[in-house]
């Protein structure tokens, strides 16, 4: 009962206690982490968010988050269709042409017509489709300022110097363009399930048709999530914490593009706002949607170095040798024969 006082005096005097150790957490500063002895509960899973979400508030403090995911909107822009292209070219000599254009045309079924999403989806891939070697090789120049971009946003979290950052991003980016066949093609297999399932009625075909969207670009979006993390960023992060962050951040932006592909089937004028240039209308409405997408990424990068934080703090405490030993302090070390251990008594 006492104790209990101490905390609610504790909370009036000097603001939100650390609920397993009973501390005031000084103003500005995140709370300290919950010892890893503690079993987990509801209190446990609360005080792990706060220290989380203290932490990300401890990483934005003095940084536009807004005008960083503004820069790597700028480099997006420029890299997003060449890697379209690239990742249509590279699956068509994968799989064959005539396959993916037959897997484009199940793509153009589910997306809404309000805005001219399937005819700008169909130009799109019959351009990608028509490239040649040459083609190939000048899109790879701008597809790649993305992995710069990418870098230096990263960067901007980080105490790290980092040396040649354009270079080392645009070279570390690049592998992606490699895979992007294993990563497309399993995409456009999504979408002509989806297209199936939408000619069939039920609530059931509805839940399937949202799941198989949802869940394809969730694991799909893992892979290049992962390797941003890992190997673009100038940071070495540990293996659990990339896992849960990148399948995390691409829960997020799976979600996201669920809203955008919801977007595109409103009846919007987009060229009201520009005189009627509708063209104009579009590619702002894009560069928003690019932007907002990369402001979910930039919280993911954010998430995941709080965690990796935690576990390493976690790791420091010593918890796999036991809940107790963390608990425990360290025995002074041992002194010369026959003589008494700093901090001890003296023997009699």
């Amino acid at each position: 009962m006492r104790h209990r006082r101490e905390q609610r005096r504790l909370r009036r005097v000097g603001g939100p206690l650390h609920p397993d150790l009973g501390v005031r957490r000084l103003s500005g500063s995140p709370a300290p982490p919950p010892p890893h002895s503690t079993r987990w509960s509801h209190a446990r899973v609360g005080a792990e968010t706060r220290y989380l979400a203290a932490s990300v508030r401890q990483r934005l403090r003095g940084r536009d988050l807004a005008l960083i995911a503004a820069g790597l909107t700028f480099y997006a822009g420029i890299a997003v269709v060449p890697l379209l292209l690239v990742a249509v070219r590279l699956t068509g000599w994968l799989t064959g042409p005539e396959e993916v254009s037959e897997l484009t045309d199940g793509l153009t079924e589910i997306l809404p017509a309000q805005l001219g999403a399937p005819s700008v989806v169909r130009d799109l891939v019959d351009a990608g489709l028509a490239m040649d070697v040459v083609g190939l090789l000048l899109a790879l120049l701008p597809l790649s300022l993305y992995g710069e971009g990418l870098r230096r946003a990263l960067l901007r979290f980080s105490h790290r110097r980092d040396t040649m950052t354009g270079w080392r991003g645009r070279l570390l980016g690049l592998p992606l363009a490699l895979v992007t066949p294993l990563l497309l093609y399993p995409l456009l297999l999504a979408a002509d399930g989806m297209a199936s399932l939408a000619g069939q009625p039920g609530a059931g075909a509805a839940i399937g048709r949202f799941a198989l969207g949802y869940y394809s670009v969730l694991v799909v979006l893992t892979v290049p999530l992962a390797w941003g993390y890992r190997v673009v960023a100038a940071g070495r992060l540990g293996w659990p914490a990339l896992v849960s962050g990148a399948l995390f951040t691409a829960a997020c932006l799976s979600g996201f593009l669920q809203g955008f592909v919801l977007f595109l089937s409103l009846p919007l004028d987009l060229g009201a706002p520009f005189g009627g240039l509708t063209p104009v209308g579009a590619a702002v409405a894009i560069a928003l949607w690019l932007f907002l997408l990369h402001l979910v990424l930039l919280g993911g990068w954010l998430v995941t170095q709080a965690l990796d934080d935690r576990l390493a703090a976690g790791r420091a405490a010593g918890e796999p040798a036991g809940a107790e030993r963390a608990l425990t302090p360290p025995a002074p070390p041992a002194g010369p024969r026959g003589a008494a251990r700093p901090g001890s008594s003296p023997p009699a």
